[in-house]
């Protein structure tokens, strides 16, 4: 194996290492992770600024160079290059898969905030008393689906991503239920009744 960093010898051995990889050459592929493993990472870690974040993007660089060689041209720049540009590509996108979770979580909080409090107030004992009622009443008649999820992340204090795992569905079935929920009893407890009308006053 070639490992020097000399480009003349360099280019040769990724050309060679690429058309074993390209016929299935498992070998190929641990002499590829020992030589670019480190760099990978590095690049990954500089971007994300997390080791969790650069092992998964190391990952999914060389299961892409394993399920996909042909992407890689010996002939248009080395294989170091191209799985830094690719570590590179594929920690942007984790960083922004990121910014877009933080974001939707803050929906979400928003969500939940915006349901009226159901602590009791000087002055407003029995409105409040109803409101409570209300939410339970409200949780209630939720579909079950969506009560499991609002209890694990709102009363139990899981993330959705947590939840999600607990309740064996994806991210994305926990993300729906939960924002359905909210604004389900967002509208039901918007306008709490009066309790003077309850009574018939």
């Amino acid at each position: 194996m070639e490992s020097t960093g000399n480009t003349s010898v360099e280019l040769p051995a990724d050309a060679e290492l690429h058309r074993r990889l390209v016929y299935g050459d498992e070998s190929a592929l641990a002499e590829a992770y020992t030589a670019y493993g480190g760099l990978v990472r590095r690049v990954a870690m500089r971007v994300t600024r997390s080791p969790a974040a650069a092992e998964d993007v190391a990952q999914e660089v060389f299961a892409q160079l394993w399920s996909r060689p042909y992407a890689f041209d010996a002939r248009r720049g080395s294989l170091r290059t191209w799985l830094s540009m690719l570590s590179h590509r594929r920690a942007v996108d984790w960083v922004r898969s990121e910014a877009r979770h933080r974001k939707d979580a803050r929906a979400d909080d928003s969500a939940l905030h915006a349901i009226p409090d159901t602590g009791p107030g000087p002055d407003e004992t029995v409105v409040d008393r109803e409101r409570s009622l209300l939410l339970h009443s409200a949780l209630a008649e939720l579909p079950q689906p969506q009560r499991e999820v609002v209890h694990l992340a709102y009363f139990a204090g899981r993330t959705y991503r947590q939840a999600a795992v607990e309740l064996g569905i994806p991210e994305g079935t926990a993300k729906t239920r939960l924002r359905t929920a909210l604004r389900t009893l967002a509208e039901t407890l918007a306008d709490p009744p009066d309790p003077g009308l309850e009574r018939g006053a």
